[in-house]
């Protein structure tokens, strides 16, 4: 499994926004063959930083992903959304155990 982790930030007064561009991503990639979970989620303390969390079966998805149409058109609204210190990295889990 793949684990891609990191944060994103917006100014908080685009949120609303933003918001629709991140539900079409996170539709758009959890329909994805190969993806097991992604999603976004705002910091309590800290409005406009958002942590990624996604999981992929295999690198090979998570290649196929980056060349999807909804992560070409997300890419493009990073502008208008206002995101900045995008910085997330990805690594290789073994199977997940129950904490």
């Amino acid at each position: 499994m793949i684990v891609v982790s990191g944060t994103l930030r917006l100014p908080p007064e685009r949120l609303e926004m933003a918001k629709p561009h991140m539900q079409a991503m996170i539709e758009g990639s959890s329909a994805e063959a190969g993806c097991l979970f992604y999603t976004y989620a705002q910091d309590l303390f800290d409005p406009g930083l958002f942590h990624v969390i996604e999981r992929w079966r295999d690198r090979e998805a998570l290649k196929r992903h980056f060349q999807t149409p909804h992560m070409t058109t997300w890419r493009a609204a990073f502008a208008e959304m206002g995101v900045t210190d995008r910085d997330l990295v990805s690594f290789e889990a073994g199977e997940p155990t129950p904490l």
